[in-house]
């Protein structure tokens, strides 16, 4: 005779290590969007060009991407609270150069360093959070509190980059960091326990080196082709960058120790809860990118009166995803979804409408309307991912959801980032006494029109910032109509891969593996 054990209540430790380790996460994905509102001073004081000011607001989130499956791998194997705690410590180091940062090239490659310091948080976060809460409802609970922390982190960055750009310099901005980790180093070896998997498969280096050099050479050609437009380099490295990735998952199929189970993706609830975070997280960060610089360089807003500004919809965002979370326990997923991208479409037609000069009612009201109807994703997508995967691969479908959301965020910043580009250069308009240089530095983007705009004498610099400010509205515009595509995508994917789940609420409680829960070490120190 069999007998089910009621799963542990946990106790206010477990409370307040869940409270450490949203601190960290909450950094993680601060720390994509913290950066856009500094890039105009970045630019200014670095003298960054447009294509290297999107390098520094991306590579961060692209080597999260490429190095999130690895990290989740060393965790399994050296223990998750071992590597998390190694990457605070990476984090906080990486920071500091940041930081003091005197070139542009320092400064990319000190953000590359924060990206793979926060590529060990997602993966392990999970995995702990799953150990420590063994009680399905407690687990949801604490799921939902995890994914609270995202979305702050998401909508806070350009809010408390505002505060801090309003009184110090730039790299204020990377020194948040360091309070949060030391308290990461003091008190997680007191709080979380440790967990591993011996039995888990090794490290494949080709695999690591694969992933890496796909990612990386599509996306530098999307870059080539916003600097450029469409040649044959920009075509061919993203051509040689796919091709790469399909040698990736070749090796996938084949190798014995695969560094990505990709029979994960026959599962329909985890493949359609993937493929939202990743439309989503494009949308935030791209639509996030384009609205910021709108309202600096267009509206001529402070950074701080940026970060006042986005306080409405970041609280709307944050009501309304604890609203649907709640009405997901007796309504479908599915239809909760559809009806949060209905939501997002209007805001988006909303900012298509925004004009150079007019007042910011039609801007806040889109950008409401677009957090509101794509916090749903951001509360439930990790619920929906790891409830729906077998016990024994919790831990590599924690790191297949993280790695679609860091990338699609770095994703929206880049592909979004050069369609506003490419819109804005389209609708520019140099007025004659403009001389080359200056004229190319206003080709570049709209903050060198900015800058540049000021040292043209009479009336040719005026002439230039309208133009500049005209034609980044409509890169804007752009932008939504974009992002607008996208929802419908994200409608489709939530009614047709999850209208088979039940409501939450009456969600079968999850079953543990008993040969993982037998090779897992769990001491708390």
């Amino acid at each position: 005779m069999t007998t089910v054990e009621t799963p542990a209540k946990a106790t206010w430790r477990q409370w307040v290590g869940l409270l450490v380790l949203c601190l960290p996460t909450m950094l993680a994905t601060v720390d994509i969007n913290i950066t856009i509102l500094a890039l105009p001073r970045i630019a200014e004081d670095l003298g960054s060009s447009s294509i290297q000011q999107l390098w520094i607001a991306d590579i961060y989130g692209f080597f999260i991407a490429g190095f999130l499956i690895t990290m989740g791998t060393l965790g399994d194997r050296l223990g998750r609270r071992k590597v998390l705690l190694a990457g605070a410590a990476l984090f906080i180091v990486a920071s500091l150069l940041a930081a003091f940062a005197t070139s542009t090239g320092t400064l990319i490659f000190a953000r590359a360093l924060i990206g793979i310091a926060g590529a060990t948080i997602m993966p392990s976060v999970l995995a702990l959070i799953a150990a420590m809460f063994p009680d399905p409802k407690e687990m949801a609970g604490a799921m939902g509190a995890w994914g609270s922390s995202v979305m702050l982190g998401l909508i806070g960055g350009p809010i408390v980059g505002g505060l801090l750009l309003g009184s110090f310099w730039w790299g204020s901005i990377f020194l948040i960091a360091i309070p949060i980790m030391a308290l990461l180093l003091i008190l997680g070896p007191i709080l979380l326990p440790e967990f591993r998997n011996p039995h888990a498969g090794r490290l494949d280096l080709f695999s690591v080196a694969l992933s890496l050099a796909a990612i990386t050479l599509v996306i530098y050609g999307i870059k080539d082709a916003g600097r450029d437009g469409w040649g044959v380099v920009s075509i061919l490295t993203i051509l040689a960058g796919l091709i790469i990735a399909a040698g990736f998952v070749m090796r996938q199929r084949t190798a014995a120790s695969p560094l990505l189970d990709l029979s994960l993706f026959r599962i329909r609830s985890l493949s359609s809860g993937v493929a939202l975070g990743l439309l989503i997280a494009i949308v935030m960060g791209g639509v996030g990118l384009t609205a910021s610089l709108f309202m600096q360089l267009v509206r001529d807003i402070s950074p701080f009166h940026v970060a006042l500004w986005l306080i409405g919809p970041s609280f709307a965002m944050i009501i309304l995803g604890n609203v649907a979370l709640a009405l997901a326990q007796k309504i479908r997923p599915a239809y909760i979804l559809v009806t949060g991208s209905a939501i997002a479409i209007v805001g988006l037609i909303v900012l298509s409408t925004v004009d150079t000069h007019g007042g910011m009612w039609a801007l806040m009201t889109g950008l409401v309307l677009v957090y509101v109807g794509g916090s749903p994703v951001g509360m439930m997508n990790s619920f929906l991912v790891m409830s729906s995967t077998p016990p024994e691969k919790a831990g590599s479908a924690g790191a297949v959801s993280s790695t679609a959301g860091e990338l699609g965020a770095a994703l929206g910043v880049a592909v979004l980032g050069v369609v506003a580009t490419a819109a804005y250069r389209s609708d520019l308009t140099i007025p004659a006494g403009v001389d080359p240089a200056q004229a190319e530095a206003a080709r570049s983007g709209i903050a060198g029109a900015v800058f540049t705009a000021g040292d043209i004498p009479g009336a040719a610099g005026t002439t230039l910032l309208e133009s500049a400010r005209d034609a980044f509205t409509s890169g804007l515009h752009v932008v939504a109509i974009c992002a607008i595509v996208l929802y419908a995508g994200m409608a489709a994917v939530s009614y047709f891969g999850l209208r088979h789940v039940e409501p939450t609420g009456s969600a079968k409680p999850p079953m543990t593996e008993p040969a993982e829960a037998a090779a897992a070490v769990d001491t708390p120190a």
